[in-house]
């Protein structure tokens, strides 16, 4: 069975553009199977799996993104979760930052290919490009998967909290104990984590916390 047909059974039936979402999402991970005959994007090809742990995990919080006007996808990798978001939400623009550089270069060919007008490619560090006045965008919303420990990301992504930008994290089941290891950290900069949405992936394939830091 394909991506699509895979995308079709896992996808939840009232996602938004849900059509163009399967048609897409199959024809990026398309290019992630071509891409990784050449060097290693992702071990993650075989077409079920790839339907569940980077399409399916990637939009399933998509409520949490909607009204956002800037989003900065951190580590994006080959381009998760900001392209599967990107097309759920066309009037939410995505800049996919990236700072392995082959990653990088594939997440610019995979746009190109795939056509997205609402996502931009970026070969940085995302936070490089959150640092103080004058950097390139005010970002209302910041977004990783599996980037660094929360504490970590308080770190590296402090001048974006100080300026009132969001942070949703896609974390694991432990993610009560990463909150609590960084609480001294979170007073410290004076901004509160709460985890707004738990989901189980399909064929105990992980279970998910999206954990909010603002």
């Amino acid at each position: 069975m394909g991506f699509e047909e895979e995308l079709n059974r896992v996808l939840p039936a009232g996602l938004p553009r849900r059509d163009i979402v399967i048609v897409k999402a199959a024809q990026h991970l398309a290019l992630i199977v071509e891409a990784n005959r050449h060097f290693n994007l992702t071990r993650i090809t075989e077409p079920r799996e790839a339907a569940i742990k980077h399409i399916l995990d990637s939009v399933m919080p998509w409520r949490l993104f909607a009204g956002a006007r800037q989003v900065l996808d951190a580590g994006t990798g080959s381009g998760f979760p900001g392209i599967p978001l990107a097309l759920v939400l066309p009037d939410v623009r995505f800049t996919l930052a990236e700072s392995v550089q082959k990653k990088a270069r594939f997440v610019e060919s995979a746009l190109i290919s795939l056509g997205l007008p609402n996502v931009a490619s970026a070969a940085r560090r995302a936070e490089e490009m959150v640092r103080g006045p004058g950097f390139d965008i005010a970002f209302d919303l910041i977004t990783a998967r599996a980037l660094a420990p929360i504490s970590r990301a308080l770190s590296l992504f402090a001048p974006a909290l100080k300026a009132r930008t969001r942070v949703l994290l896609y974390k694991g089941p432990d993610a009560e104990q990463e909150i609590a290891e960084a609480a001294v950290e979170a007073r410290k900069r004076r901004v509160r984590m709460r985890i707004v949405m738990r989901y189980e992936l399909p064929d105990s394939q992980g279970a998910r916390t999206i954990v909010e830091i603002a």
